[in-house]
């Protein structure tokens, strides 16, 4: 069987935590005693991913000529290089592939949180998510709550693959040099709740002044208004926003972190939580799902929307009230087991259309 991988999407350093997810999928993937062949189709921007890719023509940044190139060029591609079943990772397929499809919703927030999308988005990610979802043969969700939404929204089953934990994460358990900072790494997106995490923390200072808060992620949506509120809160000084971040600056900042926070109020699966847990990180965030049963109990909660409560949990984070047992609930979850079913339903749905 010749699997095709959908890579049109990914920007580096552009489009978050679904760059780590279809990164080291496709190293996964190619580790298993499967015998099939793997082509990954990338952009311009990507680079090399995996042992055979095929770069395409297209600049993924300008999204209409990458939908448009999607839709048109690469069914030709797929026939051409002979593909027997797609892998679409990035919430969008092809519509006329002619072959098998499995597409992978990594959240629905567009259907639970329309508020958070620009207006000018907004219609291509109802029409063209609803169609990926209608015309792929099986769909992935990452998470119980995404395939809840899938059937909820959709009328589609999927099945569950969950993310995994990189290696790295567990080895810096034992090499940790905590600081006197918390660490919270998010695209400053509407969902991700920066507003209510920098007023809680400039509270949070007045018992603890010497303490620090580093961001790091994509600059998003909201990037201005974050750091127009950092300037009216008086926080420039204690704050400190890194964007996105090569692996090994990042993983530096979880070996020397005091601990971890995550206020998001929406989430399709929450990896950066299993990765502090399997850091040995103290973790507060939010009581919600998946965030909820990604922790296991292994980490303290609080209501994102109530700044009292997320400002509790962060006291208690600091005065060491933190549950135990992360980097044993980290394990349960690892990148093999994500391949292993994606890989599971791949043939599945190869199987199904002959």
């Amino acid at each position: 069987m010749r699997i095709g991988i959908n890579a049109l999407y990914l920007i580096p350093g552009g489009v978050g935590g679904t760059e780590t997810y279809l990164r080291c999928l496709v190293s996964a993937l190619e580790q298993l005693p499967h015998g099939h062949e793997i082509v990954v189709f990338a952009n311009r921007e990507t680079g090399r991913l995996g042992s055979q890719c095929v770069a395409v023509p297209v600049n993924a940044r300008f999204r209409p000529a990458r939908i448009a190139f999607e839709q048109c060029a690469l069914p030709f591609l797929l026939h051409r290089r002979r593909i027997d079943v797609l892998l679409n990772p990035g919430f969008t397929a092809p519509l006329f592939a002619g072959i098998a499809q499995v597409t992978v919703f990594h959240d629905l927030q567009h259907k639970r949180h329309p508020e958070y999308f620009r207006w000018f988005d907004l219609p291509f990610w109802n029409l063209l998510l609803w169609l990926s979802a209608k015309r792929s043969d099986r769909l992935i969700a990452v998470s119980e709550a995404t395939r809840q939404d899938l059937l909820r929204f959709y009328g589609r089953d999927a099945a569950v693959a969950p993310h995994g934990v990189e290696e790295e994460f567990f080895a810096l358990a034992l090499r940790r040099q905590p600081g006197h900072f918390l660490l919270y790494p998010s695209t400053t997106h509407p969902h991700k709740n920066h507003a209510r995490l920098l007023r809680v923390f400039a509270r949070l200072r007045k018992d603890h002044p010497g303490l620090r808060l580093t961001l790091t992620g994509v600059r998003g949506f909201v990037e201005d208004r974050v750091q127009r509120d950092i300037r009216e809160l008086g926080l420039q000084d204690a704050v400190d926003c890194k964007g996105w971040l090569p692996r090994a600056e990042l993983l530096e900042l979880y070996r020397r972190a005091r601990g971890f926070v995550y206020p998001s109020l929406f989430e399709g699966f929450g990896m950066p939580v299993l990765e502090a847990l399997a850091a040995g990180l103290p973790v507060a965030c939010s009581n919600i799902e998946p965030l909820r049963s990604l922790a296991g109990g292994c980490a303290l909660l609080f209501d994102p929307e109530d700044e009292n409560e997320m400002l509790g949990a962060l006291a208690r984070l600091l005065a060491g009230e933190a549950p135990p047992g992360g980097q044993e609930r980290a394990r349960q979850f690892t990148w093999r087991r994500a391949a292993e079913k994606t890989l599971a339903v791949l043939e599945e749905a190869y199987r199904y259309r002959r």
